[in-house]
This record gives structure tokens, C-alpha cells and sequence, in this order.
């Protein structure tokens, strides 16, 4: 039964199987470990694609010192500051960043959404950033061009500084899908200019067409769908938080 540590063997098959393609998962069995154990060990080393076997083992065998965290624990500082276990919190960390990837975020700008959703304000500057994720200026600027230009995120000013914060909030999923609602809306638009221009009584027209119709179809739902869970959500939202400013006890069954 392997130990606790990771081996630099088990380092080195790591990486041949991310050069591999392989998920997490399959590596984990390759090696006999846990699947979180090969995320959290991943995302503590620059990701799937700056993986490197020699250097995770040397950071991994220096010795503690007291000043100065590693990246994943920077940013678990908030929850182990309330008295969450930082394992645990550094275990979200690892799997949300890589379920981000797998959906399809690049690497840096699924870790900077990741250190906003797992920070308790919401919110983070360009600084915290660049501190918790240990990345330069450069790449915080350009993750958070990129989430925002996705509707992930938003900018607010600081009321107690000159400096910009980032925010995600209780919306970001409804602005997400929002945003994905307007693309493939365009891609209905092209599929109808084109089905008029080629013909509906063509082939490639009326595939063209019926594609067209699909996608308008479907978005419409979608938007009605989301935009009264939304009103749901918000709702309830809004009730928690009066029950939580008037001292209201939240029902816990029974009578």
C-alpha cells in the first residue's frame, strides 16, 4: 500500500500520463491514488499543461518554513480563517479548477475564477490575485479580460481604495447563459440568411432552416427557463437574508 507522499516515480507517471491525455482519474488508478490526490498534486504545479514531475518533487521535499504559503493554501486562507478544514478546502480548489478546464476555461483564467467562487466576499483585486494564485500582473489582466468578455465576472470600484475589484456574484450563472443564448442566437441568424439564400427547397437550405428553427426554439425556452429560476432563486435569497437580519429561526422540522 503506497504512503501518504507521493513518490517522484509516481510524479514522473503522472506526467507521462497528462502527455498521455489521460483524466485524473485514470492516472489516479495508474498509480494507486485517489483521484484527488492526482488533482490536488496537478493544480498545486502549474496545471495540466506546466506539469513538471522534477520540480513538484523538489518543492515538495523543501523543508516548511513559517512566512509564506504555496499558492492553494493562499487561497484557502479565507475559509481556514472560519475554521474550515484547509484540506478540504484546498480538495475544492483542485476540482473545481480542473472541472472549469474540462468545460473548457484555459488554465489561468479557470484558476481565477476558481480563487473568486472559493473566496467568502465574492471578490478579489488584481493584487490578492497575483498573491494567492503566486502569477504575474500580465496573467491576472489577461484572465480577467477574457472572464470578462464571458460575463463571468464584473468590475467595481473599491470604496475603501483607488483599486478596481473583480466580483462574482449570486447572477454569474445568469449572465453566462445569457451570453451563451446570444451566440448561438447569431448562429440561428447565419443558419436563416443562409437557408434564404440557398433555397428552402434545397437540401443544404432546409437543413439550414430546420437548424435555424431549432436553435430559436431552444434559446427562447432556455431564456424563459432561466430567467424564472432566476426569480426563484432571487427570491428566496432575499427571504434568507431578512430571516437572518430579523433573527428569525430558519425551520429545522418538527414541531
Amino acid at each position: 500500500m503506497p504512503g501518504d507522499r507521493l513518490t517522484l516515480q509516481d510524479r514522473r507517471r503522472i506526467a507521462t500520463g497528462l502527455r498521455d491525455g489521460l483524466t485524473f482519474a485514470a492516472i489516479g488508478r495508474r498509480i494507486a491514488r485517489p483521484t484527488s490526490t492526482v488533482t490536488r498534486e496537478v493544480t498545486r504545479n502549474g496545471g495540466p499543461r506546466g506539469y513538471d514531475s522534477e520540480q513538484a518533487h523538489r518543492t515538495s521535499v523543501r523543508p516548511a518554513r513559517r512566512r509564506g504559503t504555496t499558492a492553494t493554501e493562499s487561497a484557502s486562507n479565507d475559509a481556514a480563517a472560519d475554521g474550515r478544514r484547509t484540506e478540504s478546502m484546498d480538495e475544492v480548489v483542485a476540482q473545481t479548477t480542473e472541472l472549469m478546464i474540462q468545460a473548457g476555461l484555459p488554465h489561468m483564467m479557470a484558476r481565477v475564477l476558481t480563487a473568486l467562487f472559493i473566496s467568502d466576499s465574492g471578490s478579489l483585486t488584481s493584487a490578492e490575485l497575483v498573491r494567492r494564485l503566486r502569477v504575474s500582473p500580465a496573467s491576472v489582466s489577461k484572465a480577467v479580460g477574457y472572464l470578462e468578455g464571458q460575463a463571468l465576472i464584473t468590475r467595481v470600484r473599491d470604496p475603501h481604495s483607488r483599486a478596481e475589484r473583480y466580483v462574482v456574484d449570486d447572477d454569474v450563472a445568469f449572465r453566462s447563459i445569457l451570453a451563451s443564448a446570444r451566440v448561438q442566437a447569431r448562429i440561428a441568424e447565419v443558419c436563416r440568411a443562409g437557408a434564404r439564400r440557398l433555397g428552402p427547397g434545397t437540401p443544404a437550405g432546409a437543413r439550414l432552416e430546420n437548424m435555424s428553427r431549432f436553435l430559436f426554439h431552444v434559446i427562447d425556452d432556455l431564456v424563459r427557463s432561466v430567467e424564472h429560476w432566476r426569480r426563484v432563486y432571487s427570491v428566496s435569497s432575499a427571504e434568507a437574508g431578512d430571516d437572518a437580519t430579523t433573527g428569525t429561526p430558519e425551520p429545522v422540522g418538527g414541531s
